[in-house]
């Protein structure tokens, strides 16, 4: 009877759905556009199945796209949507390098590298917050891309935080967390050319002279939220102290549950045949040269890639920061994470650990473990891709309306641009489509002497906002695979780290860019007190994890 029901209801809620749901030319541009993302992302917190939420939500928005018609939309969701997200180079570049550095992970728990790690680091990380700490340290000096900080932080703490009970949701966080921030401020950054080259054609359409290098360094200090977060996970690492969902799953993995019984973690190496067997030696070098190949040759490549990117366009390839902002980051980590597996292979195989034919076999089962992973990654872009056909962020961006004050613009964007990264799960394209809408606002409505300084802080604002709601948003991809690499259930991160990501930007908005725009407080003074107040903050709303 029970099943019966369900039956009903389900059918019921499809006819109506069917009678209600908008053809194209209603949909696009309108608040019906923002109905795809919100039903994925609200499904998936609410009952904490990621796959099946970003389904209905990229069938919603493929069957508004057809006519309104469920049926053909159902279709639409794999023949279209899921077709174009993986023709997309990039996104196939970032599932083969998961796949490739998956791979290696296996071998290196197989091998027994990952517990060498384990063995090393005991005597420096010997508590949680030493060990939390190591991880944001990690975080701060992998800055040179954000998808290679995420996995290969992500992987190489996970042992580490698991032996001192810190819970996965804290380890995805302070991965997370420290991976887009730190990134997207570096000089020396797959992040930087981007960010300038968006500066410069909007600068270029307006009419400006501004160096767009030289409004990008100025725009660092306002970066507040990316700042602010990565005190964040600092205070929260060092502190021994957590507030919200993060304290109960801090003091569940105290208690010795480092994720939830009913965690679907997205990458599960524990439960995947890959544990090395006991009398295996435990010889740290075998983990550690590894990740070490991949951090190397990602930085080669991005030095090889932009240099060639430079000398194809007759520019000159000198400068770190220019060649590194020219690169092809996606071709530069999939040299990493190939060269990194063999070579993990290669010291099993070398030492006698393995056989050949074990080493691969730890090799197909690491690409197993990410199986889930690449699913939720497929599904998000495939939602990106409907949001981007319904013209979600152009109805974001128009419901703000231009007539604001030049000096109001910073607030205004950061607001918006974290609405439309949150509804989207993307910074990169967030920025790309407000940039060229903000820089020429300010342009227009301020004084020329007051066109470098806004224009800074109205870059940094979009930035911060793109950073912020990439890092709320299910649907992001570096969100998706910062669980991925710590081994942690999706949704139980992202509900544990929306807080702490709230808190920076309500420091960022009320703090930073409103005091400066109303009142003229200069940032010298805003961003030490946003500081102040986060160290308050964890003493005061923060609990001791252990009690």
């Amino acid at each position: 009877m029970r099943r019966l029901a369900w039956a009903v209801a389900i059918v019921g809620a499809l006819v109506v759905v069917q009678w209600v749901l908008p053809g194209p030319a209603a949909a696009k541009a309108s608040w019906w556009s923002l109905i795809p993302p919100l039903v994925a992302i609200s499904l998936a917190l609410a009952f904490k199945d990621v796959i099946l939420s970003l389904f209905l939500g990229v069938w919603l928005g493929a069957a508004m796209l057809d006519g309104g018609n469920l049926a053909a939309g159902f279709l639409r969701v794999v023949d279209t949507h899921m077709r174009t997200a993986l023709v997309n180079s990039d996104h196939i570049s970032i599932i083969v390098f998961s796949l490739l550095l998956g791979g290696m992970v296996g071998v290196m728990s197989r091998s027994g590298g990952t517990q060498g790690i384990v063995k090393v680091l005991e005597p420096l990380a010997t508590t949680p917050a030493r060990a939390q700490f190591a991880a944001w340290l990690m975080g701060v000096l992998i800055f040179f891309d954000d998808y290679a900080n995420t996995l290969i932080v992500g992987n190489s703490m996970r042992p580490v935080t698991d032996r001192h009970r810190t819970s996965r949701e804290k380890l995805a966080y302070l991965v997370d967390s420290t991976a887009a921030p730190v990134a997207c401020l570096a000089l020396v950054s797959t992040w930087i050319g981007y960010e300038v080259s968006l500066l410069g054609d909007a600068l270029k359409a307006g009419g400006s002279p501004l160096n767009p290098f030289s409004v990008f360094v100025s725009s660092i200090p306002y970066a507040f939220y990316p700042l602010l977060a990565l005190v964040i996970t600092l205070v929260s690492s060092v502190s021994g102290r957590d507030w919200g969902p993060m304290l109960a799953a801090e003091r569940r993995a105290r208690a010795g549950a480092i994720f939830a019984e009913t965690a679907r973690p997205l990458a599960d190496y524990e439960r995947s045949g890959l544990a090395a067997e006991p009398e295996t030696p435990k010889r740290w070098f075998n983990a550690a040269i590894p990740v070490l190949v991949v951090v190397a040759v990602t930085l080669a490549g991005l030095i090889l890639t932009g240099r060639k990117a430079l000398e194809a366009k007759g520019a000159p390839a000198f400068g770190l920061s220019r060649v590194v902002g020219a690169s092809d980051p996606f071709t530069a980590l999939l040299w990493a994470s190939l060269l990194g597996l063999t070579v993990a292979i290669a010291l099993a195989v070398g030492e006698g650990i393995l056989s050949v034919r074990d080493a691969l076999d730890a090799t197909v089962k690491g690409f197993a473990s990410m199986l889930m992973a690449v699913v939720v990654l497929t599904l998000a872009w495939s939602l990106g891709e409907v949001c981007g056909g319904l013209e979600t962020a152009r109805y974001l961006v128009g419901a703000v309306g231009p007539h604001l004050a030049p000096v109001l613009i910073p607030a205004a964007v950061f607001s918006v641009a974290a609405l439309v990264s949150f509804a989207t799960g993307t910074s990169w394209g967030t920025m790309a489509i407000l940039t060229p809408l903000a820089v020429p606002l300010v342009l227009a409505g301020a004084a020329p002497h007051l066109h470098h300084h806004l224009i800074a802080e109205t870059a940094a604002a979009i930035l911060g906002g793109a950073v912020f709601g990439d890092h709320c948003s299910p649907i992001s991809d570096t969100t998706i695979m910062s669980s991925m690499a710590s081994s942690c259930d999706h949704v139980d991160h992202v509900r544990t780290q929306l807080p702490y990501a709230v808190l920076g930007a309500v420091l960022a908005l009320f703090v930073g860019y409103l005091p400066e725009a109303l009142f003229n407080v200069p940032v010298f003074i805003s961003l030490p007190a946003g500081v102040a107040i986060v160290i308050v903050w964890f003493w005061t709303v923060g609990k001791p994890v252990e009690t």
